[in-house]
């Protein structure tokens, strides 16, 4: 809302409503994303393949929310400039995209480092939750 009523802000508004339809495509993803985790946990411990297949399955499953964290920091970074440089009577509505960007990056990052412990998905993840809190901070200043 924030940049749907300032026309030079056409391009940030029309990048805002890529990455809502992105975040929706991400989310339905993230519904099933761990099921393969829970049918991998049930096989036997004994299971030669079990390991394998369990840690398979976490980074499959780690693929939608460090989808959802870089969606989360664009957004949060779109918002932070919106706030800063946009319709000052609409900078609430910027703000609040801001905190709920972060928070979503946020929350999506953990996921990551839950599934995966550690390696390069976890680190970018991790990158991409500092982002956005970088940009709520930009945003609430």
């Amino acid at each position: 809302m924030a940049a749907a009523f300032t026309p030079e802000r056409e391009a940030v508004a029309r990048r805002a409503r890529e990455m809502r339809a992105r975040a929706l495509e991400l989310a339905e993803i993230e519904l099933h994303a761990y099921e393969p985790v829970l049918e991998a946990l049930r096989l036997p411990r004994d299971d030669p393949q079990r390991a394998e297949r369990v840690d398979a399955a976490r980074a499959k499953a780690s693929e939608s929310p460090r989808a959802i964290a870089e969606v989360g920091a664009e957004v949060a970074e779109l918002a932070a400039d919106l706030a800063r440089t946009g319709n000052q009577n609409l900078a609430g509505d910027a703000i609040a995209g801001a905190l709920l960007a972060e928070a979503s990056a946020q929350a999506a990052a953990r996921l990551v480092a839950i599934n995966l412990t550690e390696g390069r998905a976890v680190t970018e993840s991790a990158d991409l939750a500092r982002r956005a809190a970088a940009a709520r901070e930009i945003a609430l200043s």
